[in-house]
């Protein structure tokens, strides 16, 4: 298998141990606490540090951003709360002011380009960022829409002071007010805002503000659970359960501004209320969708709590069931080597996820505009306005002539006030309905659905990992470092309970690899299953009934096991055998390219490229997608599709009813311990609809991508 990294950033920049030396000034020899003892214009938040029982550690090497506010900022701060000094803050205001202030990574301004900083403070909350100018016209980076970070500034005394000033062990960041995060729920944050009343109004009126109230789980504590030991591939790993069982929720949430219009375009009458105009609209848009459930007693205006209620329906699609902090968290990470979603080929499709929500059986497509412009001219971003480039759309599809749905535009805006970001969850204002209608169910959404398995668990982004840890950096493969803090990241096991919608027996070890570059897997990471193993899970809504493919994407090695598939508890074909590779007699031989860099597939006419796929298709199983890669050390391209050690099985092919919950079975189906303790591997799964897999005329193939 193949590489790895360190914590990174979602766009064009990284953080990194060895930051770029022209990005900072340098005191050679202070650590973070000789920087706030010998600075007297300081010494408040020195004393909130000392409070809080931090300056050992800022004593101590590491890598850490201090986001730095002056004894004016804090005594700024004071006085709006009503204090007259230091001594009447509690120690839980000075340990919140201080883990605030402190990240366990370093950033300059110049890596500061998305809308959030990539790593959490030491509360594990993220701070929003933002570029701006101060007072003097210097660009400057704002935190929580509020404080900047000073560019530079001469005291009286002298004293100069200035952004990315170096430390032995970090970095200082001065800024010019005390950063606040707000310790509200996301019910709270909403109702706050003025902007989003109607949306809050009916949140509360459905009674879907109820779901969405749950912050941890108190019964979870990572000391009960040891660190595991195991073998994957050529590599002795170790994996840790998560630090945290926390829950999460998303909101994409149109300003009232945007209903007045809709109301309008709908021919809708606020007479009676926006509640009543709300639920009109809701009708118009759900009741297509649910016609068997438009004379149901739980449809009417009166009973807006019920379940078939279209406008419950139509606010619980407007919420994701996980925490994501930034727009860019809604796609895979943008890596600085390619500046493009980590192993997507943007030159030929933009980088989807797919979220569950909160209104069953539903998902939420969202899509990355990587460019306006794609070399396959069917994908071209025609009609974005230029500002839009790279932003993020909930159920776009556009596919010139067949397709032009535009989807809404998610805003990445930090505003002053309100917050956006509260205990449990974040919103983002769009710029257009967010609804499961009929053209988003019957045509938007009626395509191959691919998910890393990373995305179909609500608790690993929730709870941030997702992605996490040094993609350019591999592990020793024989000792491998079990330390608390493993300098490239963990991997990850999860506990019976941990995942909802996940069961499995306790011979059992489920574990979430972190990414490499080098491995041959979507997106560098992967799931591995160990042990004598029995595992169910949900597998993600389809969003209409019908015949459905279900694809397992992953990678075969010979120290593999073979694994028997269930569809809702019954056998689906043979087991799979995963030390198979494409070029074994099982599929294609000798005929298999095995061309990573795409030469000869460039040189194959359409008809031999469907000849063979109609080969495959009929052993249950395709190449590697086309659109996928992973890199070596100089950050080369290798594709999915050329490469014999990836490939995708067909689990099964059914009916799947779209309003029901389904579940995939995995039984260990190896003879003894085969290899790595009957490892076996799952990297993402596809959903494929029957007008995508069902194409059968002559020379006719499934795109590749």
């Amino acid at each position: 298998m193949p590489l790895a990294c360190l914590t990174v950033t979602g766009t064009m920049v990284s953080c990194s141990d060895e930051p770029d030396a022209e990005n900072f000034y340098t005191f050679t020899g202070e650590m973070l606490s000789d920087y706030l003892e010998n600075r007297a214009e300081y010494s408040d938040f020195k004393t909130i540090v000392e409070r809080a029982k931090l300056m050992d550690l800022l004593a101590t090497y590491g890598h850490y951003t201090c986001f730095l506010p002056s004894n004016e900022a804090v005594q700024q701060y004071l006085k709006e709360r009503g204090l007259s000094g230091l001594d009447q803050l509690s120690d839980a205001d000075c340990d919140t002011i201080a883990r605030t202030h402190l990240v366990a990574n370093i950033y300059s301004t110049f890596e500061m380009n998305l809308d959030r900083l990539p790593t959490a403070n030491l509360l594990g909350r993220y701070l929003a960022t933002s570029q701006g100018v101060d007072a003097d016209s210097n660009a400057v980076v704002f935190l929580e829409g509020t404080a900047h970070i000073i560019f530079k500034q001469t005291r009286e005394d002298g004293t100069v002071i200035h952004q990315n000033d170096s430390v032995e062990n970090g970095i200082v960041q001065p800024i010019d007010m005390v950063i606040e995060k707000s310790n509200s729920y996301i019910t709270d944050i909403l109702r706050d805002n003025p902007k989003i009343s109607y949306f809050y109004q009916a949140l509360v009126a459905t009674g879907v503000r109820e779901q969405i109230l749950l912050v941890d789980d108190p019964t979870y504590d990572k000391r009960d659970y040891p660190k595991r030991y195991y073998k994957s591939d050529i590599r002795q790993e170790v994996a840790w359960v998560p630090d945290t069982k926390r829950y999460g929720f998303t909101a994409f949430v149109e300003p009232d501004s945007l209903y007045d219009q809709k109301f309008q375009e709908y021919g809708i009458s606020t007479g009676n209320g926006i509640i009543r105009a709300l639920y009109d609209l809701a009708c118009q848009i759900y009741d297509p969708v649910y016609p068997n459930d438009v004379a149901a007693e739980g449809h009417k205006f009166e009973n807006l709590t019920d379940s078939v209620n279209p406008l419950k329906r139509f606010i619980q699609y407007h919420i994701m069931t996980r925490y994501v902090p930034g727009t860019s968290d809604l796609t895979p990470l943008v890596i600085p080597e390619t500046k493009e979603a980590f192993g997507i080929e943007t030159k030929w499709c933009n980088p989807v996820d797919w979220y569950v929500t909160l209104l069953p059986h539903t998902m939420l497509k969202i899509e990355q505009l990587s460019t306006m412009k794609r070399e396959d001219t069917k994908n071209d971003c025609i009609g974005i306005d230029g500002d839009k480039k790279g932003g993020h759309f909930i159920n776009r599809r556009y596919e010139a002539p067949e397709y032009n749905f535009r989807g809404a535009y998610v805003d990445p805006t930090v505003e002053t006030k309100p917050a956006h970001d509260g205990l449990n969850g974040h919103y983002f204002y769009v710029d257009d309905l967010v609804v499961f209608s009929k053209d988003v169910q019957d045509v938007v959404q009626n395509m191959r659905i691919r998910m890393d398995l990373s995305t179909v668990f609500p608790e690993v982004m929730t709870n941030d990992m997702r992605l996490k840890g040094n993609y350019r950096a591999d592990d020793n493969h024989d000792i491998p470092d079990d330390s608390n803090e493993p300098k490239n990241g963990k991997n990850h096991y999860f506990p019976l309970g941990y995942l909802d919608g996940v069961t499995f027996n306790s011979s059992c070890l489920f574990v979430y690899r972190r990414p490499h570059w080098e491995f041959w897997s979507w997106q560098g990471d992967e799931w591995c299953l160990y042990g004598d193993y029995d595992i169910t899970f949900r597998i993600p809504p389809v969003p209409f009934s019908g015949e459905w493919q279900i694809r397992l994407g992953y990678a075969p090695l010979e120290r593999r096991g073979v694994m028997q598939a269930y569809f809702d508890g019954m056998p689906q074909g043979i087991p799979l055998d995963m030390t198979q590779i494409l070029t074994s007699e099982m599929y294609l031989g000798d005929r298999v390219s095995g061309d990573t860099r795409l030469s000869e597939y460039n040189k194959t006419s359409k008809e031999d490229l469907a000849a063979e796929q109609k080969v495959l298709k009929n052993l249950s199983a395709y190449r590697g997608p086309r659109s996928c890669y992973y890199l070596d050390n100089s950050a080369t391209k290798y594709y999915d599709w050329g490469e014999p050690h990836i490939m995708r099985r067909v689990l099964c092919q059914t009916y799947i009813d779209a309003t029901k919950d389904h579940f995939l079975r995995f039984r260990v189906a190896s003879d003894g311990k085969q290899g790595n303790n009957n490892e076996f591997m799952l990297d993402y799964l596809e959903l494929v609809p029957k007008s995508v897999y069902g194409i059968d005329g002559e020379g006719e193939m499934e795109d590749d991508l």
